[in-house]
């Protein structure tokens, strides 16, 4: 099952580290076979309070992704970008192949989950 990062970045910044972070982090990635699957785009809010942006890298699995996070040459940016931009991250799982939200309701109401 694929694995996920998310940041929502609360403002951006033009700043030299970050430029220097946004050089640096796709050879960061390249080990751990991440990908962006989006990139700070502009976000349309339907629902709630959503400031800022949004950035979703795809890893082949969660491991993939605590490792690229962890991994020196990450660590070694990961400060240009926090010392300049407030946000959140997160890691989790996808869904598997032929996720059916029915059945997850199902097993729900049984107990099951």
């Amino acid at each position: 099952m694929k694995g996920y990062a998310l940041a929502h970045l609360y403002n951006r910044s033009a700043h030299d580290d970050v430029l220097d972070y946004l050089e640096r982090i796709q050879g960061t990635l390249e080990p751990f076979e991440g990908r962006f699957v989006a990139h700070g785009p502009q976000v349309e809010v339907i629902e709630g309070e959503w400031p800022g942006t949004v950035v979703v890298i795809e890893f082949p699995d969660s491991d993939a992704a605590r490792a690229w996070y962890a991994s020196p040459a990450y660590q070694a940016i990961l400060r240009q970008r926090t010392d300049h931009i407030e946000g959140s991250a997160i890691i989790f799982d996808g869904v598997r192949d032929g996720h059916d939200p029915a059945k997850m309701a199902a097993a729900m109401r049984k107990g099951d989950i």
